[in-house]
C-alpha cells in the first residue's frame, strides 16, 4: 500500500513561482513511477510530469516543459520518498487541483488511468 500527501498549493500571480512537495511512502518507494497531474474545473485530469522508478528519469507534457522541474528524494529504507514539482513563470491556464500519484508498474505512463495510488490533491490558483 502506498500513501500520498501533497502539499504547497496556494494563490499566485501569473509570472510567479510555486513549489508543491508530495510525501509518498511504501515498501519499496523508489521503484514506483511518482506523477503529477492537474486538473481544471470541468476538464479532464492531465498529466503534468514523472520522475520514473529507479532511474529518476523525467519527462513533462509540452505545456509545462521549460516551466516545471520534477525532482525526488528517496530515503535510505526503500519506504519514503519526496517527490517536488517547481513551477516557474506560472501562467493562468495552469490553475487547477494537483496530484501527486504512484504507479508500480515497470513501464511508465502518462495516462492517469495507470496510476493505482493517488493523493488528495492540493489546489493551485494563478491569477492574471
Amino acid at each position: 500500500q502506498v500513501q500520498l500527501v501533497e502539499s504547497g498549493g496556494g494563490l499566485v500571480q501569473a509570472g510567479d513561482s510555486l513549489r508543491l512537495s508530495c510525501a509518498a511512502s511504501g515498501r519499496s518507494i523508489s521503484s514506483y513511477h511518482l506523477g503529477w497531474f492537474r486538473q481544471a474545473p470541468g476538464k479532464e485530469r492531465e498529466f503534468v510530469a514523472v520522475s520514473k522508478g529507479n532511474s529518476g528519469a523525467e519527462w513533462y507534457a509540452d505545456s509545462v516543459k521549460g516551466r516545471f522541474t520534477i525532482s525526488r528524494d528517496n530515503a535510505r529504507d526503500n519506504a519514503k520518498s519526496t517527490v517536488y514539482l517547481q513551477m516557474d513563470n506560472l501562467e493562468s491556464g495552469d490553475t487547477g487541483v494537483y496530484y501527486c500519484a504512484a504507479d508500480g508498474a515497470r513501464s511508465w505512463s502518462i495516462q492517469a488511468v495507470r496510476y493505482d495510488y493517488w493523493g488528495q490533491g492540493t489546489q493551485v490558483t494563478v491569477s492574471s
